[in-house]
């Protein structure tokens, strides 16, 4: 498959992802807890993204489905979902995204976001690929935990075979042992290679059976990874926030302050200038 001649950029509303791009975020909470929240949270990231001249995607889930617990909050569901996710791009005139869970699901998400994503553990679903990639919008794939970088490039044909060339794989972490996720930087270059890259520095901090009923993971490593992901080089940033952390509705253990998101950004573009000097490559 390293015959494929499709240039790796995607395109999300007026935004260009890829290499010789400004970094592109994808911030938002978790999920989607109220329309009020949710239009709050997208209003302040924003207003932040703008004045750092940092191109910007919304992201919130309509749907939890892959919870610890059943009885963990899952959101509104598809049809609220999108309206709340509809009022975001109207309103605050930012592109969004949200992960869909079923084929059955894509149309309905393609009329109103700008990205569907596919989660990490569907990643290799055929019919879920091929539905985000003819609903028309770009399609972010989640690298499953399981899988080599490699094997990405798969699952990328897959949606470009719909004739929809805006892909863009996301690294989340492979892995290790039962409770541990690791990062392979090495993987950001090798699919860089057939799509541009996003990597989620909040998922990659999980400890995905800690909890119990819910998920652990260690915040504090979060600036760690960014830096060493945007110095790797990477296309974007997936990052999710809020503005009260200890009482998110998921992922409350991993997810970033608000608070705190200028300033980490403001050193993760420092980085990225520093990274794309004359003389040096973001692939090493």
């Amino acid at each position: 498959m390293r015959g494929m001649s499709t240039t790796p950029v995607a395109v999300i509303g007026p935004h260009t992802v890829g290499p010789g791009h400004p970094l592109l975020l994808i911030a938002g909470p978790c999920v989607i807890e109220s329309e009020t929240h949710t239009l709050r949270m997208a209003e302040q990231i924003a207003a932040l993204t703008r004045r750092l001249s940092v191109p910007y995607v919304f992201k919130a889930s309509f749907d939890k489905a892959n919870r610890s617990s059943g009885h963990s909050f899952r959101g509104p569901g598809l049809e609220a979902g999108l309206a709340i996710l509809g009022r975001v791009r109207r309103e605050i005139g930012v592109p969004v995204l949200s992960d869909i869970h079923e084929p059955a699901q894509a149309a309905a998400a393609g009329a109103v976001l700008d990205v569907l994503q596919v989660p990490a553990f569907l990643c290799r679903q055929t019919d879920l690929l091929l539905a985000c990639g003819r609903a028309g919008r770009a399609v972010n794939i989640k690298k499953g935990q399981f899988l080599a970088p490699e094997k990405m490039e798969l699952a990328v044909a897959k949606v470009r075979e719909t004739g929809n060339t805006n892909v863009l794989v996301t690294d989340r972490g492979t892995f290790f042992g039962y409770e541990r996720l690791v990062n392979d930087f090495t993987g950001l270059a090798v699919m860089r290679s057939f799509a541009p890259v996003v990597f989620d520095a909040t998922h990659s901090v999980q400890y995905p059976g800690e909890g119990g009923h819910v998920t652990g993971g260690r915040r504090e490593f979060i600036p760690l990874l960014a830096r060493a992901a945007v110095a790797a080089g990477i296309d974007a940033l997936f990052m999710e926030v809020h503005d009260d952390p200890p009482n998110a509705r998921s992922d409350a253990a991993t997810v970033w302050p608000l608070a705190e998101l200028e300033s980490l950004l403001l050193t993760l573009l420092g980085i990225r200038a520093a990274a794309e000097r004359p003389g040096r490559t973001a692939r090493g």
